[in-house]
């Protein structure tokens, strides 16, 4: 019986370390955009990757039990392997590292990454209100 509970110990010690390597993957992709050494596959892979990480939108809504949470633990974490495995290794460890200081103080510093994103969501809700309440 001891070793089960130890085994559910290290299980749960994996899944939180691999929750805080997403903290470093996801602003990592993001910088690795700008990498000419990165292919335009791994480009559209990693944009498609990062709308879907901050997007207050999920393919399976959270409200549904157990399975709201699935695109969180698997869909999203799938998209970013996929995405780092298009990205030359040493081009994204080199931004990997990068990224590792983004996180300080539990609040990124490099802030300003967000702004296209922000910028996207304000346009589409311009779309939105555009579409629903039409000027009359």
């Amino acid at each position: 019986m001891p070793s089960n509970s130890n085994s559910i110990k290290e299980h749960t010690l994996d899944l939180k370390k691999r929750a805080l390597q997403l903290k470093t993957d996801i602003p990592a992709i993001f910088l690795s955009l700008k990498s000419h050494e990165t292919p335009w596959y791994a480009k559209l892979s990693a944009g498609l990757t990062l709308i879907y990480a901050l997007s207050p939108i999920d393919l399976i809504p959270d409200f549904i039990p157990v399975l709201g949470y699935l695109d969180d633990l698997i869909i999203l974490p799938a998209l970013i392997a996929l995405t780092i495995h298009f990205i030359p290794k040493d081009t994204f460890e080199c931004y990997r590292q990068e990224a590792q200081g983004i996180w300080q103080d539990s609040k990124p510093q490099k802030w300003y990454f967000a702004i296209p994103f922000v910028l996207f969501w304000l346009f589409i809700l311009w779309l939105i209100i555009k579409r629903f309440f039409p000027r009359t």
